[in-house]
This record gives structure tokens, sequence and C-alpha cells, in this order.
């Protein structure tokens, strides 16, 4: 079989072979990049990039594009200089450090995952009793029961048939893209500069201030921009078209174009949601746990927004609670499996989704019964590790591997490095909050 494959890749790839040139597949490539980036985390996104004035705009506009393109271009890096890049991220750090890193690094992003999938829990349950309250004007189901049966019927979904349900959800991608932009161009009337006030200036003048801006957009611009689990596949792919020599300089071109029409649309949709409300509107949203669409819905006596927007929301993060859980539960599986082998048991399939399905019911119900803070869980949890996993692993492994040491002594990386550190250290800014 790999005889045969080599035989056919030069003349499949013979006229893609000029890495220089711009080939069809280079921007289907591109286009899944940018799908894959644009989550339900954007919901989030511009809350806390307007709740603290244009000073916290202006912030997430100048580091967005930078976090996102040398972040995911050093993770890209790591992945296509490693013998082991078929294997994924795991397998690269099983190259690179062992099994016993590669155990650790599966545990930190299972629970980055994790609790993407119990905030995606808090979010469904709100944006349904919200549109069941507020725009069907029902009177409010009782919380316990409305998480219950939401979090059962989406565990249902995927375990009818996953393939399937990743591949609606995938369909999914660019008719909610095109939803983002139909709604920002809608709210283009409403817009006006009670959010371009520097009322936050003052709280942002003193070092303490500065960071707890930084601490409040960081965890939630990594979220919304994160999409490291596609790099594995289209490094592969770029290093089976062009070769390995042409890999580092295709991936370039191609993450470039594609982050600058994701950075260009999320941004677009963020000053459009911002600039339609007020501060202290971005405030009330963060305080009632909703996403901006719910909240546009409930503020705006527009027909449009009012019954569009929640059910775009819904299926937004249906989408990326459906994804996330995909990714999720493959990770909690082969961590029971090889946690049980190394105690000497072998474990079935059976009672392994047994378990899985269990854990995972109750902890999102219970977590979605509860509604603690979304942006809470996203500043202090799924926002660190999310930086640990893009921003900092990708520049520790090249500051210390050596097949890695041509990439190091770039300002990027002292860049990157600095914005994970900060983003991780976000943590502790909860933790003090106690």
């Amino acid at each position: 079989m790999n005889g045969n494959a080599a035989e056919k890749i030069p003349v499949k790839n013979e006229e893609l072979q000029d890495p220089k040139k711009w080939h069809k597949q280079d921007t289907t490539w591109a286009l899944s990049l940018f799908g894959t980036a644009i989550g339900a985390g954007v919901l989030f996104l511009p809350i806390n990039a307007g709740v603290g004035g244009i000073v916290s705009l202006l912030l997430i506009t100048i580091l967005a594009f930078p976090i996102m393109y040398y972040g995911h271009r050093a993770f890209a890096k790591i992945i296509y200089t490693s013998k082991a890049a078929d294997e994924g991220i795991t397998g690269t750090i099983r190259e690179y450090f062992g099994n016993r890193a590669s155990k650790i690094f599966n545990l930190v992003y299972f629970f980055a995952i994790y609790t993407i999938v119990l905030m995606y829990s808090v979010a469904l349950t709100n944006t349904a009793n919200s549109f069941i309250v507020n725009q069907l004007h029902f009177k409010e189901p009782p919380r316990a029961v409305l998480s219950l049966v939401l979090v059962l019927v989406l565990i249902f979904i995927v375990n009818f048939g996953q393939d399937k349900t990743i591949k609606v959800m995938s369909m999914l991608v660019y008719p909610f893209i095109a939803s983002l932009l139909f709604i920002a161009i809608y709210l283009i009337p409403q817009w006006n500069t009670a959010s371009l006030s520097f009322s936050s200036v003052s709280t942002a003048s003193t070092g303490q201030g500065v960071l707890s801006m930084l601490w409040m957009i960081l965890p939630i611009t990594v979220l919304s921009f994160n999409h490291y689990p596609i790099i594995s596949p289209f490094v592969i792919k770029q290093r089976e078209t062009y070769g390995e020599e042409a890999t580092d300089a295709k991936c370039v071109q191609i993450q470039k174009y594609g982050y600058i029409l994701t950075f260009s649309v999320v941004m677009f949709f963020v000053y459009s949601s911002v600039l339609s409300l007020s501060p202290n509107d971005l405030a009330m949203a963060k305080e009632q746990n909703l996403s901006i669409l719910s909240y546009l819905a409930n503020h705006f006596n527009m027909p449009i927004i009012i019954y569009a927007a929640p059910i775009i929301a819904f299926v937004a993060i249906t989408k990326s609670f459906l994804g996330h859980y995909v990714g999720g539960y493959e990770v909690m599986r082969d961590i029971i499996m090889e946690t049980s082998r190394d105690r000497g048991k072998e474990l079935n399939e059976k009672t392994v989704n047994t378990m899985i399905l269990v854990f995972v019911i109750l902890t999102c119900w219970y977590t979605a019964y509860a509604n603690p803070s979304i942006l809470g869980i996203i500043e202090s949890i799924s926002g660190p590790t999310g930086a640990v996993i893009l921003l900092l692993l990708p520049m520790y492994t090249i500051r210390k591997i050596p097949v890695l040491a041509k990439y190091r002594g770039k300002i990027s990386n002292v860049f990157v490095t600095i914005m994970g550190v900060i983003t991780v250290l976000a943590i502790f800014k909860s933790l003090f909050s106690f």
C-alpha cells in the first residue's frame, strides 16, 4: 500500500509542486481554518471587549490577530518538524518528551476541552431559558428540569450517530458565520458612541489596572480564536502536498490569509455589537450570564433580532458543545483505558462508554443547574488552560528541542510567551477574588 501511494503522489501533486503559487487546495484550507476558528466563543467576546469601554476594545483589536497568528504558527512548527506528526499533537509530545509527558498533556488537554463542554452546558440552558421567557413569553421552567432535558437530548444526539453529528455540525459552520455577518450589518443603524468612552482609562492607568484589563480580555481572546485541533491535519496535508522543505512557507501563506479573514469577520461582529450597546448594557449581559445574541434579542424591539438572534445562538452553542464533547470523549476514553492497563486491568469498551456517559451527564447537569459565570469559567479555567496548550507549550518545545533551534530568538516568541504567562496568571485573579 505504501509503495502504491508513493508512486501516485508525484502524479497527483504534479501541478501543486510550486509552493509559491496559490492553489485551490490552499483556498479550501484557508476557509477551513477560518470556519474552525469561529465558534460559539465569539458570542461572548463582545461582552468583555466592550465592558471596559474603548480601552478593552482597543486592546483586543491590537492583540487578537498576533495572538492567533503567532500562537498557531508556533503550534504548526512543532508538529511539522516532528516525525510523529501523523499521530497529532499527542504523538508529537510523546516523541519530544516521552510517554509520561504525553499522559500529562492528555490530562491538560482533557481539562481544557471539558471545561468548555461544561461552559456550553450553562450557555445552552441560559439561552433556552431566556428564549422561553422573553421571546415565547412562557413561564420560566424549573432550571433543574430544563438543564437535564437539554443535556440528555445533546448526549442522545451525539451518541445516536457520532460521525453524522460531526458532519451536520461542520455543515452549520458557514451558515453560522453568515448569520453573524447578517446580525452585524443589521445592527449598524443602532450604532452609538456610548461604548467609545474613556471611562476605563482611570482604572487602566496603573499597573494593576492594566493587568486586570488583560486578565479580563486575554482568556476570552485565546478561547474565541483558538482552533489548534485542526492544525495537525492541516500541517500533515501541506507536508504531503508540497514536501517537508516547503511546508513552513506554505503554512505561513495559508494561515496568514485564513487569519486575516477570521480576524476581519470576528472583529466586525464585535464592533457592531459593542457599538449597538453601552458599557452598562454589556455589564448587564455579563451579569445575566447570557451570550451577546441573547442579550441583543432581549434589548432591541426588532423582529429579526428578537427571534433570529437566540436561535442562532442556540445552534452555535449546540454545535460547539457537540464538537468539544466528541474531542473530550476521545481523550477521556484514552485516559481511562491507559490508566486501567497500567494497573493491570482491561476494561471493555461498553464499560468505558457507560462510565463516560454517567460522568458527562451528571457533571453537565449539575454545572448547568448551578449556573456559574460563563465568562468567569473562561477567564479562570478555559482561557488559561487553552493558553498553556496553544501559547506556552510550543514556546517551551521550541526552546528545549534541538531540531526546533532554528525557530528560537524571534521577537514573536517573546510576545507569545508573555501573552501566555499573563493569560495563565488569570487563574490567580479568580483565586484572589474569593
